[in-house]
């Protein structure tokens, strides 16, 4: 199995801090930004960054959907980790400052592939569609800091 990757990012016209408090608040903005690829959206615990506990369905295409239940995690200023309980999928999104008003908004996503055909047309294909996917949330995330 060979470990495939999604990453993309994006400039929000507001401050790290802020940034960052809107994606690691899972009651109220998290749920709000999500595209129409998630469904099933629930917290289970906390709800505010480290030690909060969600869970959704990723729709990634018409036949692919990802039961996911993810432990928050916070190791350093600025980093949100989710770990999937179900797979060996990780996401990470970090918040940087990018000048005066502005962050840089990273987010990526790494798990262990399907091997054979299957395992190569996932590691062409899957990192492009998320990465269009996570890029929509953060144009999301973007509108609703900058209302």
């Amino acid at each position: 199995m060979a470990q495939v990757e999604a990453t993309t990012e994006r400039i929000i016209a507001a401050d790290a801090e802020t940034v960052f408090d809107a994606l690691a608040d899972y009651k109220e903005v998290r749920g709000k930004v999500l595209t129409g690829h998630f469904s099933e959206y629930e917290v289970r615990e906390g709800g505010d960054g480290e030690g909060t506990l969600v869970h959704w369905k990723l729709q990634a295409t018409s036949k692919r959907v990802r039961d996911c239940l993810l432990e928050v995690h916070e190791p350093t200023d600025g980093q949100l980790v989710e770990k999937d309980r179900n797979s060996s999928m990780v996401t990470t999104w970090t918040v940087t400052p990018a000048g005066e008003g502005r962050s840089r908004a990273v987010v990526s996503t790494v798990w262990n592939g399907a091997g054979g055909i299957g395992g190569f047309f996932e590691k062409t294909f899957a990192p492009k569609g998320l990465g269009r996917i996570y890029d929509e949330l953060l144009q999301n995330l973007a509108t609703e800091i900058e209302k």
